[in-house]
């Protein structure tokens, strides 16, 4: 999002978001065919990679080291593996604020996904090239270094992945360990090199309102019940000054996946906090949560308000509608195998 900040439908900085910077490792463009010499299918396979049409692949390959898995060959059961892998670490690592990165990554999947134009065909998480500083430092994307940083070590566990479907894999994963609703993911991303990143902008800016919001998710291809139900992710995490300059927490429970975003616009009452940052909302009992313009907005616009009272009625209808919009964020704009079907993975702590 463009100055919010949080787990996705608005870009949010959410429970996660850090502010390192990429190593150079990350910087670097996919590495090149090994050196002449016997390696005859890798060069083939790398060829093929840079015309879009799979993975880079190594095998026994002097200068790459060890044998390496190529992501065309993998299976269900490996995915799974790596599911479990962020998953662990999710759970093995909660020293973060609020104690979980899991909003972050739900974070870093929605603004890898949101860059998408119907209209130009372009952009989306098939790209993968917010694994460069060039995109991951964007304005909206403030913070996701943190989100990347802990993916990184994932990647290396599991090279053969690529960091689309990484970044992805890891949005599904955390909105399922968060107690969220099952998602539906099937791989097929192939990273293309930092020319094809999409120009800044994209991104929804959480102190706009209504028209703003449609513009941008109606280029993306939502409809107004779509939108509703991904904003309802602001039940996670939190904004940050140093990052999209708001400040504080949607809800009381940031780590967990619940109805009480839409609740709390319908029935708390808010007012605009007094302070020298951007314009935000403050609720009246507490003085601790927060609302942004575009959150606002969701309960100032007539057709959007219906989706939150229904969303604030019905949990299960919410969670249904968030996975489906969630599901159809992820893929947009990506050119997956023919006949590659989706998968539900496992749970450690939620769905499944």
């Amino acid at each position: 999002m463009a100055r919010s900040s949080a787990s996705y439908a608005i870009r949010m900085n959410s429970s996660a978001a850090g502010g390192e910077k990429g190593s150079s490792s990350e910087q670097k463009a996919p590495p090149p065919p090994p050196p002449k010499g016997g390696n005859g299918p890798l060069l083939l396979l790398a060829l093929a990679a840079a015309a879009g049409g799979g993975y880079y692949y190594y095998t026994n390959s002097p200068s790459m080291g060890a044998t390496v898995k190529s992501a065309a060959r993998a299976t269900k059961e490996d995915y799974q593996k790596v599911y479990d892998a962020i998953a662990k670490k999710l759970e093995d690592e909660d020293e973060y604020e609020d104690g979980s990165y899991g909003p972050l990554l739900v974070r870093l999947a929605w603004h890898s996904s949101g860059t998408y134009d119907k209209s130009q065909n372009n952009g989306g998480s098939g790209l993968g090239t917010m694994r460069f500083d060039k995109e991951a430092n964007y304005p909206a994307n403030l913070g996701l270094d943190v989100g990347k940083k802990f993916l990184q070590s994932i990647h290396d566990q599991f090279p053969w992945i690529s960091y689309g479907d990484l970044y992805t894999l890891g949005g599904a994963c955390a909105v399922q360990e968060l107690q969220g609703p099952t998602i539906h993911w099937r791989p097929g991303r192939v990273d293309q090199p930092i020319e094809a990143t999409i120009p800044d902008g994209r991104l929804p800016d959480g102190g706009q309102g209504a028209s703003h919001v449609r513009d941008v998710f109606y280029r993306m291809g939502f409809t107004d019940r779509e939108i509703v139900a991904l904003i309802g992710a602001h039940a996670l995490g939190r904004c940050h000054t140093d990052r999209s300059g708001f400040d504080g927490p949607w809800t009381f429970s940031p780590t967990v996946f619940t109805n009480d975003f839409y609740n709390l616009l319908l029935n708390e009452k808010w007012h605009v906090r007094k302070w020298n940052g951007p314009k935000q909302y403050q609720d009246d009992t507490t003085n601790s949560l927060m609302m942004l313009p575009a959150d606002m907005s969701m309960v100032t616009d007539k057709e959007f308000k219906k989706y939150v009272e229904m969303y604030a009625k019905d949990s299960d209808l919410w969670f249904k509608d968030f996975g489906a919009a969630y599901e159809k964020l992820i893929e947009l704009g990506v050119k997956f195998p023919e006949n590659q079907e989706r998968w539900t993975f496992k749970s450690r702590n939620g769905a499944q």
